[in-house]
């Protein structure tokens, strides 16, 4: 019993959850839902083996279109559709749509080769948005990716980014995202267009080589 015990706690597994709808408000006129992520891990392809963010409908979209554009070889999970008619205020709606949205990234989750991806593991473990994460993937920050993910609450972003406002020869034209070498290059319309991408990380890369990674309902 102790040892099939053992062998559990030494198996790779990735728990993922969209919980906690929160309705905010833009202005006057507008507002939005986010939800909270949560995800649970042992596996050695996440910097943090916890994490907390909150994202909201528009920024899933996002990260389906990036990562339908490198994983040409891959096919990937739907979002929910976007509906004309969606209320913010409609439990049943709100419902609906964080349960498919759990089920993309658990998806998303199962495919290596998405998990590759920098700009999924700053989706999921950091409170960049979406322009600073686009850039942070292409090294164009004064923070790597991994910065980025272990330091999002610490103010240490935020610092770096008040110190880049003072710096007009802040940006690199090419650096480490932290993961593994973040170049820009130009993306090839084939199948080896998502090995060539600069959003592709070589370390993540080689350790998904040696890694099985199970998806567990939290």
């Amino acid at each position: 019993m102790d040892s099939m015990l053992d062998n559990l706690s030494k198996t790779e597994f990735i728990s993922i959850c969209v919980r906690d709808p929160r309705l905010v408000k833009d202005d006057l006129w507008h507002a939005h839902v986010d939800y909270e992520i949560y995800l649970h891990t042992n596996s050695m392809c996440f910097r943090k083996k916890t994490s907390c963010v909150r994202r909201r409908y528009s920024e899933f979209v996002w990260l389906r279109h990036c990562l339908e554009q490198n994983a040409l070889i891959i096919e990937l999970p739907k979002l929910p559709p976007w509906n004309p008619f969606f209320s913010l205020r409609n439990k049943e709606q709100v419902s609906q749509r964080m349960k498919g949205m759990q089920e993309f990234l658990e998806n998303v989750l199962q495919a290596p080769l998405s998990l590759s991806d920098s700009r999924l593991h700053l989706f999921l473990q950091s409170n960049l948005s979406i322009t600073k994460i686009e850039r942070c993937a292409r090294g164009k920050t004064r923070y790597t990716v991994a910065e980025a993910i272990q330091r999002s609450n610490s103010g240490y972003i935020g610092r770096l980014e008040d110190k880049a406002c003072c710096d007009s020869d802040c940006e690199r034209s090419s650096s480490s995202s932290g993961l593994g070498v973040s170049v820009d290059t130009t993306l090839h319309r084939s199948s080896l267009r998502f090995f060539e991408s600069s959003d592709r990380d070589p370390e993540l890369l080689n350790c998904l080589s040696e890694s099985q990674t199970p998806l567990i309902a939290p």
